[in-house]
């Protein structure tokens, strides 16, 4: 999680971290799931942070399948 504090710290932590996962996916050419945190407090992050990392694996699983069933879409559309 990425914590307000009283500086600018927070916005540049949250922005290239942002910045740093969307280049992962285009780099390589696979979905990546930003579920970084960015709150105020420590008791939001810790509010957040189990129903966010279960949300991620969820989201993983299915872009998985999904990338496996395009795959299989497309090797049928070429044997057609």
């Amino acid at each position: 999680a990425v914590i307000r504090g009283e500086t600018y710290h927070f916005e540049l932590v949250s922005n290239e971290s942002g910045a740093g996962i969307t280049r992962v996916g285009l780099d390589f050419g696979i979905p990546v799931a930003n579920a970084v945190l960015t709150t105020d407090t420590d008791e939001q992050a810790e509010a957040r942070m189990a129903e966010k990392g279960a949300d991620a694996a969820r989201v993983a699983v299915e872009m998985a399948n999904l990338a496996l069933a395009l795959d299989e879409l497309a090797d049928a559309a070429e044997e057609e």
